[in-house]
């Protein structure tokens, strides 16, 4: 189970019907080092290989900022949509607004997230994502 991108390891879950227009699958993995988002089966996962529970996937190997259950999916979506912000922007103001709905503090967890080798630059993301949300 490896990024197609850059090889690092992923995170597969299944995405909750309220999600699913926003995610490239209905079984998706984010990578723990450059945080797009894809379909699993692209990095060799179907469902029954998964590490993951259906309704609480484990997103810690890719922060322990993660929070859980639907609100970490939505954030792991939106961190997949953070490549482009203005192709993508509905995309995240969507899923920005289920995470807070569902519990999280969305701009705490972007503050909180580190990832140095995300492919994107994820400072620049961060203030464009205060002024858009």
């Amino acid at each position: 189970m490896s990024c197609p991108h850059c090889d690092a390891d992923v995170v597969a879950f299944a995405v909750p019907p309220a999600l699913r227009e926003h995610a490239p699958d209905p079984l998706t993995a984010i990578c723990t080092r450059c945080l797009l988002t894809f379909p699993a089966a692209e990095a060799d996962v179907t469902l029954d290989e998964r590490s993951t529970d259906d309704t609480d996937p484990d997103f810690s190997a890719v922060d322990p900022a993660f929070p859980a259950g639907e609100a970490g999916v939505a954030l792991a979506l939106a961190c997949g949509h953070l490549e482009s912000l203005a192709l993508n922007r509905a995309s995240i103001e969507a899923l920005v607004e289920h995470a807070e709905r569902s519990g999280a503090d969305a701009f705490a967890f972007f503050e909180r997230l580190d990832a140095d080798d995300a492919a994107f630059d994820l400072e620049r993301r961060r203030a464009a994502l205060l002024d858009m949300v």
